[in-house]
């Protein structure tokens, strides 16, 4: 355990002390600053589509829900059920 400690404090250490820093090590000396820069991609084609309900204040949803038993090859499980509907009010 120590000496895995050891070796990524040495390994860190290393790559800290390096002569040549990130930038210049990182950028091209063919490319110049403008061909360095990609371009913004395209907008996106569909925008996201929402369903946004705004019923008037005399609106309001009514709900029921059950319990219904399905036959499954596992077994006979307990599923819960809702029906909602907008109601005046």
């Amino acid at each position: 355990m120590r000496s895995k400690l050891l070796t990524l404090t040495a390994l860190a250490a290393f790559s800290l002390s390096s002569g040549v820093p990130h930038a210049v090590a990182q950028t091209s000396p063919i490319a110049g600053p403008e061909l360095s820069t990609l371009p913004p991609p395209p907008p996106r084609r569909y925008a996201g589509h929402r369903i946004e309900i705004h019923p008037g204040r005399l609106l309001y949803r009514r709900c029921v829900d059950w319990y219904e038993l399905q036959h499954r090859p596992s077994g006979t499980v307990l599923y819960p059920q809702m029906h909602c509907w907008w109601v005046r009010g």
